[in-house]
């Protein structure tokens, strides 16, 4: 029986070993790839524990999530033969899940060294050779970014699918010392001009300024002045109409009045044409004569009454006393 036992310990012990070695554990992020024998299997798993045989199956962990490969270093000879070396290039790259199992199998789960470290190198060492030092360090720089990811993508299209450039960063190139103190002097000398040059449209901007606000002022005083003159013109007109009102009022007024005089004339000619009659004058006659205080003897007094004129009375008999006191 203690054999028995020893047996049955030993199967479990054994046992227990190798489901601890075939036992293994993928990431989050990550997709397990297996080899056999030296040949990728067909199979692939996600994250989580799996199992597989032990000593003759190897597992590979290959990430999925987002990734920066960098490539440190890269050596670069110019179009004129200057060699320049680039201290670091990062490519940001994404594989997809589902094409884990084709990349792995056409370049090994050490893809990114084929598809990213090596077209890094070849792609930069193309352009480097078909440009000059100048172009490269300075006025095509900003666009090596650019052309590399393009380049880059346009490759791994062209062998496979599922492999996705997010993003490219170049550093600037590393350049011969004397090279480069050259540059640095020139850059100085650039950025000499390039502020006496912003001095320059900075004093134009201000006279630009000061002569704006000069017209501004005079645009501003020109038509205060005519809004004065077309102000002085309405008070001047405004008076004038004052004026000819004041006119034509007292033109009417004084009219009225010459009217008023005319016809109280007229009425008052008429009302004399209508008293003057004979009997009215008559009577005027008989009126002044008792009021008269004076007695006249003689034998004319009776013609006196009697005598028929149109005159006015009064004088009538002033003439006749008169006549009477030469008489006497």
């Amino acid at each position: 029986m203690s054999g028995v036992a020893a047996v049955v310990v030993l199967t479990c012990a054994v046992g227990s070993v190798m489901v601890a070695i075939s036992l293994h554990k993928i990431d989050e992020g990550h997709a397990g790839v297996y080899y056999r024998g030296g040949a990728l299997l067909d199979t692939t798993s996600g994250p989580g524990f799996h199992l597989m045989i032990p000593f003759i199956t190897t597992v590979y962990s290959v990430q999925t999530t987002l990734q920066t490969d960098e490539v440190k270093n890269v050596p670069c000879g110019t179009s004129g033969g200057v060699m320049i070396y680039f201290d670091r290039v990062e490519v940001v790259n994404i594989l997809d899940p589902d094409n884990v199992h084709q990349i792995v199998k056409k370049f090994t789960a050490d893809y990114d060294k084929t598809l990213i470290f090596n077209k890094v190198h070849h792609e930069l060492n193309q352009f480097c050779s078909s440009h000059s030092l100048q172009e490269v360090y300075i006025e095509l720089f900003d666009q090596i970014d650019e052309n590399l990811k393009k380049a880059l993508q346009e490759d791994i299209d062209h062998m496979s699918k599922g492999l996705s450039v997010q993003a490219v960063r170049v550093t600037k190139p590393k350049i011969p010392e004397s090279i480069r103190k050259n540059y640095e002097l020139m850059e100085a000398e650039k950025t000499k001009l390039m502020i006496a040059t912003q001095k320059q449209k900075v004093i134009e901007k201000e006279a630009e300024t000061e002569r704006r606000k000069a017209v501004i002022e005079a645009e501003k005083q020109a038509e205060v002045s005519q809004i004065q003159f077309e102000q002085k013109i309405m008070e001047k007109e405004s008076l004038k109409k004052i004026s000819e009102i004041g006119d034509s009022t007292e033109l009417a007024r004084v009219k009225m009045q010459a009217d008023g005089r005319l016809y109280a004339a007229e009425q008052e000619a008429t009302a004399n044409k209508l008293k003057l009659t004979p009997e009215y004058l008559e009577m005027l006659r008989y009126q002044a004569l008792t009021t008269n205080t004076k007695l006249y003897f003689g034998p004319n007094i009776p013609r006196l009454f009697m005598k028929e004129t149109t005159d006015a009375v009064v004088p009538v008999a002033a003439a006749a006393s008169n006549e009477q006191e030469n008489r006497y």
